[in-house]
């Protein structure tokens, strides 16, 4: 082999672990993945309720992958007069507080808007 080969290897190599380091952190929900490319998310504002909790319900949620799918979705839910949103990624659930009646269609309609899937809502 050439040194010229053998740089181009080793340059392609540093190339393919950095890009599996990217990937795994992709999976694992530690990366900024949707961003596309802007580098940071809308931090979703802390939330109350005007009023007394009158239920909650669990919305199971496809297709989050990282803390800005997280930020997203809770800022679609919160968007919503009444509605109060906790979103685990892990879980891939979206739990909400109401104080005022909401229908399953205003709920599903909010995680469509934001990218997603809304699986159920219990």
């Amino acid at each position: 082999m050439k040194p010229a080969d053998i740089i181009i290897l080793l340059i392609v190599i540093v190339a393919m672990i950095f890009a599996a380091r990217k990937a795994a952190g992709h999976f694992k929900g530690d990366s900024l993945c949707c961003g596309g490319g802007g580098g940071s998310s809308k931090k979703p504002k802390r939330k109350f309720l005007d009023g007394p909790v009158l239920g909650t319900r669990t919305i199971r949620i496809e297709g989050m992958h990282c803390q800005h799918c997280v930020d997203s979705v809770t800022n679609a839910l919160n968007e919503i007069d009444g509605v109060v949103a906790e979103v685990d990624l892990k879980k891939e659930i979206a739990t909400v507080s109401y104080d005022r009646s909401i229908s399953d269609g205003d709920l599903r309609e909010a995680v469509k808007k934001a990218g997603f899937t809304c699986l159920s809502i219990s």
